[in-house]
C-alpha cells in the first residue's frame, strides 16, 4: 500500500520542492491524512488508520 501511496504522491507531484521529506496533500490525500501536509516518517502511520 505504502509503494502505491509513493507512485500517487510522484506522479502528482505532492512531495514538499524545498524539504523533500515532506507530502503536501491534495483533496484525495487530505481525507486520509487529517490535515493538509505530512512528514514521510508519519505516512505509515496515517495509512494505518485506514487499513485493516
Amino acid at each position: 500500500m505504502v509503494s502505491k501511496l509513493w507512485a500517487y504522491i510522484k506522479k502528482n507531484g505532492l512531495q514538499d520542492k524545498v524539504n523533500k521529506r515532506n507530502i503536501n496533500a491534495d483533496d484525495k490525500l487530505k481525507a486520509v491524512f487529517g490535515k493538509a501536509q505530512v512528514t514521510m516518517f508519519e505516512l505509515a502511520s496515517l495509512i494505518g488508520k485506514h487499513l485493516k
